[in-house]
């Protein structure tokens, strides 16, 4: 039908199964779900009236599908990618789009047919308190930004959640620890507010706080070329952790936390301030501004709506896949200054990096300690973890 989708969902995890279900349910107009595909035929058999598929070539072939969306372990977001924009199918992709940087510029260089739709999972743009941040910044009203500080270190995470599946926090299933599964959204965020940084220093520790070989807390300081510093701090073992965004800007601070963007307004700007004042002691008049914003928009579901419109009517896709390097760009750098403890310029040499993550994955010595475990995602209290 011209006014439907159809679509297979490739990945029956905690996510696959979410989406699954808010499909079937029909939250997503003009979106049907016709197929699912899994390894785990328990998984696929647990969903009625949808072709059941074990194989994902099986799949892509079928034609019982217009799109699909990848919800697999990393890695295979970018082999199932390709294979699926090459199998002549819109594709939408979960978070992140790739583990590392050259397996982005792989899987966007197969985007050739453009009248195929090619969108990410970066739902936290659907969030109006970051849609509000966006304009205030891009229409100028925050000033020139003298320093970010990003704190998100309400990730917590134990022992169990690690050791659900063999996959999670190593470098051959997952890339990655904090930085590849929990903070790509912050990560998208940070780029699409602000832009790419110069270069990168960091500290990362691997298996801090568990027993895993890759990074569970971060500290990062990023540089841009007019002269803004950023911090962004993350671990999955601090609790009860923090969620803290600071823009220290010309026309004062901009904190969100809780939900709550509070804005203390400079009457004038701090350097014309500095430059014009005789006092040496005095500081630019200041008053809180009230930024009323409701909810956490659509989310997932929001994200899954454009992608539907934009293959039905064109409509203009606010999460482009394409855009997904960047942030696996700053994941990428965060990571590999840490490793060699020192400055990563931008951008990223993407062949030396897939370099290094190839030699970490020969080299692994560890154990990975699988055991049974439940392991949910409550959707209703966290958008952002997966």
């Amino acid at each position: 039908m011209e006014n439907e989708v159809r679509l297979g969902i490739i990945g029956l995890g905690n996510m696959g199964q979410f989406y699954a279900r808010a499909i079937l349910d029909g939250e997503v107009p003009g979106l049907k779900l016709t197929a699912v595909c899994d390894m785990d035929k328990d998984r696929v058999s647990a969903f009625e009236g949808v072709q059941p598929f074990t194989d994902t070539d099986e799949l892509l072939k079928s034609g019982v599908v217009d799109a699909v969306h990848i919800a697999t372990p990393h890695y295979f977001h970018t082999t199932l990618g390709i294979a699926a924009l090459e199998a002549g199918l819109h594709v939408l992709v979960d978070k992140p789009v790739s583990v590392h940087k050259a397996d982005c510029e792989r899987l966007n260089a197969a985007h050739t047919n453009k009248d195929l739709v090619f969108c990410g999972m970066f739902n936290q743009r659907t969030d109006p308190h970051y849609l509000k941040l966006k304009s205030l910044i891009d229409k100028g009203e925050l000033g020139e930004i003298q320093r970010i500080q990003w704190t998100v270190t309400d990730w917590f995470r134990t022992e169990a959640y690690y050791g659900s599946g063999a996959w999670r926090a190593t470098w051959k299933g997952e890339g990655g620890g904090v930085l590849l599964n929990q903070c790509p959204h912050q990560l998208d965020l940070w780029q699409w507010l602000f832009g790419m940084p110069a270069e990168i220093y960091s500290q990362c520790d691997l298996g801090r706080f568990h027993d895993i070989e890759v990074e569970d807390a971060v500290t990062a300081l990023m540089r841009y070329d007019n002269g803004t510093t950023g911090v962004f701090i993350s671990t999955t073992g601090e609790s009860p952790g923090v969620n803290r965004l600071e823009i220290a800007c010309e026309r004062g601070l901009v904190v969100f936390e809780n939900n709550e963007i509070q804005w203390t307004r400079n009457e004038v700007e701090s350097s014309t301030f500095s430059q014009e004042s005789d006092q040496g002691f005095a500081k630019p008049d200041s008053w809180n501004v009230e930024i009323p914003v409701d909810g956490n928009g659509e989310q997932h579901m929001g994200v899954f709506k454009n992608f539907t419109q934009a293959i039905l009517k064109g409509e203009d896709l606010f999460c482009p896949a394409e855009e997904g390097i960047h942030s696996v760009e700053l994941a990428n750098a965060i990571l590999y200054s840490g490793l060699k403890h020192e400055p990563i310029k931008l951008p990223l040499d993407s062949a030396e990096y897939e370099a290094c993550l190839n030699k970490l994955i020969e080299e692994s010595t560890h154990v990975k300690k699988v055991v049974e475990s439940k392991v949910e995602t409550n959707m209703s209290a966290s958008f952002q973890k997966k």
